[in-house]
C-alpha cells in the first residue's frame, strides 16, 4: 500500500506543478496582450511591449523546462532507487 501512496503523492506533485505552469502561461498571455494593446494604441511610434514580453518569456520557458523535462529529478529518482535496491 505504501508504494501506491508514494506514487499518488508523486503524481499529485506533478499535477500541481503542471497546473502552476498553465496558470503562469495564462497570466503571461493575458498580461502581455494587454501591454501590447496599450503600447500600440498609446505610443505606436515607440514600441516597448517586446521588452516585458521577452523577459517574462525567458522565465516562462525556464518554468516549462523545469516542469516538463525529466532532467535531474529523474536521474535523482533512479539513483535513489538504485541505493534502496542495494540494501
Amino acid at each position: 500500500m505504501s508504494g501506491n501512496t508514494e506514487q499518488y503523492e508523486q503524481a499529485k506533485v506533478r499535477v500541481e506543478q503542471k497546473l502552476g505552469f498553465y496558470i503562469h502561461l495564462a497570466v503571461f498571455v493575458l498580461v502581455n496582450a494587454l501591454l501590447t494593446a496599450i503600447d500600440l494604441t498609446s505610443t505606436p511610434d515607440e514600441l516597448w511591449f517586446y521588452w516585458p514580453l521577452g523577459g517574462w518569456g525567458i522565465g516562462l520557458v525556464l518554468h516549462a523546462v523545469k516542469v516538463f523535462s525529466s532532467g535531474p529529478s529523474a536521474l535523482k529518482q533512479r539513483m535513489i532507487e538504485h541505493e534502496m535496491a542495494r540494501k
